[in-house]
């Protein structure tokens, strides 16, 4: 959806030279765009925060004070890039971990080149689909101006109020940044779903309840409900 591969920027973070060269070769072979390559988590994260590729292919054991999932955790919440894990071995703490940044999906090595062009396929139809504004977050002011003094920080998920901090959930962050993709516009129910429990569902009695829940914690002027519609931020 949207961009084709050649104009999908990968970054592969592997500290295995010989492995990481076949990735790259395997990526240039599917006709991906290469961002980079690095070995640390840390070089990774640098490497993002610079460059921002549309998807980081991330081992999840590296070398170094920081693992993958480290790396992992600060690009998703920092940048919402999708990420496909490789791993030798997994155990249940450390998939515990890994979930944190909310993978697209997990490589056990050794692995098919057809079973590595299949889940970024995959990874990039789905992360297209239940991010579609995203894009917009990353070329205007990340600070939303809101109502009684409120602003969002797109870029951290956080929510302030004369400078004193509002505790979010996970998901009530992510019900303020797809709205905040378009402030002042309204997003449909739909939409809002899609993105913040990655299901094609009608079903909007969970989103009911979350909001109704934020209502009780923020000024209700901040978002409305517009009839049979969706939700907008009012700015």
């Amino acid at each position: 959806m949207g961009k084709k591969n050649e104009d999908i920027k990968i970054l592969v973070v592997e500290d295995e030279t010989i492995l990481a060269l076949q990735l790259k070769m395997s990526l240039q072979k599917f006709g991906y765009s290469i961002s980079g390559v690095e070995a640390t988590a840390n070089d990774a994260i640098r490497h993002v925060d610079r460059h921002l590729p549309d998807m980081v292919l991330l081992d999840i054991h590296l070398k170094g004070d920081k693992s993958g999932t480290d790396a992992g955790r600060h690009i998703w919440q920092n940048h919402h890039i999708p990420i496909i894990y490789l791993t030798s071995y997994c155990d249940n703490t450390t998939i515990k971990m890994a979930m944190d940044s909310e993978p697209y999906g997990y490589l056990s090595k050794p692995f098919r080149a057809s079973d590595l062009k299949a889940t970024l396929q995959a990874a990039w139809y789905k992360h297209s689909y239940f991010h579609p504004l995203l894009g917009l977050t990353r070329t205007s002011n990340p600070l939303v101006a809101l109502p009684c003094e409120y602003t969002f920080d797109r870029t951290n998920g956080s929510l302030t109020c004369k400078e004193q901090s509002v505790k979010l959930t996970g998901n009530e962050i992510k019900f303020f940044q797809i709205l905040s993709a378009s402030a002042g516009n309204t997003i449909s129910f739909e939409q809002i779903n899609a993105y913040i429990w990655r299901e094609e569902s009608n079903d909007l009695s969970r989103l009911r309840n979350l909001v109704y829940r934020l209502r009780q914690k923020i000024n209700t002027s901040v978002f409305e409900n517009v009839f049979e519609a969706g939700y907008r931020l009012n700015v």
